[in-house]
């Protein structure tokens, strides 16, 4: 479903700043996989999710989503693919449309575009039935401006309109990371949740390293711009903090940042 084949990045090239973003990236994710991405900051995390949206383009290589090359092709062409969640909760949605607007551009990301009502009768049922999920009320609040709702309520409709096309790919750029305890913990939960009732090929970006273990079947751990470990599903199942941080400084010779938001669990 996902394919990067030797993705290669550099910033500020030739210059005193130069900056290997991403070297030598290669990964390939199956239908329904799901894999979490670990790494501390600067480690190329990011750009490869831009990489991956068309919001970056590579130096060198190649990048297929659902079989068909994608790497010259623009973001807003490639956004039919895709479905993403930013860190940010203000990013992923329109403030001063009502939910039910919110939705319906998320219901037509994939369709051909026509001269008809935005919201039917049918689609706005459709709309309420999706809202129900989330245990939030939102259902009843369909004509609420989304910029009237709290952080956590912002992220769940990014969440959910991220998934409603059910696209080949879903990126979640450490979605829950803005978000207090208790609110991060209902988007992880409903993360798990659309996740495995689609069974969508999902690519999560995380600095909580309990959080990448809990979730997923599989996950990578970057370092200056390069997949440094792979992890697949039967040993992720016995992984632990201490695990991942000892394989850090066997493959790197020394140990892992004691970050604070790294080691956060």
């Amino acid at each position: 479903m996902l394919k990067l084949n030797q993705i290669n990045k550099v910033f500020n090239e030739a210059t005193p700043d130069e900056k290997i973003a991403l070297d030598q990236i290669n990964l390939t994710l199956n239908a329904g996989d799901f894999m979490t991405v670990i790494g501390s900051n600067g480690a190329g995390k990011s750009t490869m999710l831009n990489m991956i949206a068309g919001t970056l383009s590579p130096d060198f290589g190649v990048i297929e989503i659902a079989g068909k090359d994608v790497t010259r092709m623009p973001e807003f062409k490639r956004s039919q693919m895709i479905g993403r969640v930013f860190q940010d909760p203000m990013a992923g949605t329109a403030p001063s449309m009502t939910i039910e607007e919110n939705l319906a551009m998320a219901y037509s990301r994939n369709k051909r575009r026509a001269l008809k009502q935005g919201v039917d009768k049918k689609r706005r049922e459709l709309f309420r039935e999706s809202l129900e999920t989330l245990h939030l009320n939102l259902e009843n609040r369909l004509n609420a401006k989304v910029g009237m709702l709290s952080g956590g309520e912002r992220q769940a409709l990014s969440l959910l309109m991220a998934t409603f096309t059910q696209p080949s790919i879903l990126l979640l750029d450490e979605h829950t990371a803005a978000l207090d305890p208790s609110r991060a913990e209902l988007i992880t939960n409903l993360t798990k949740q659309l996740v495995e009732k689609d069974q969508l090929t999902t690519l999560m970006i995380t600095h909580n390293m309990q959080q990448a273990l809990d979730l997923g079947n599989r996950l990578i751990m970057m370092d200056k711009g390069q997949i440094i470990l792979e992890i697949e599903p039967e040993e992720k199942k016995n992984l632990t903090i201490p695990k991942l941080m000892d394989e850090f400084q066997r493959i790197r010779g020394e140990k892992m940042t004691s970050d604070k938001a790294l080691l956060s669990v």
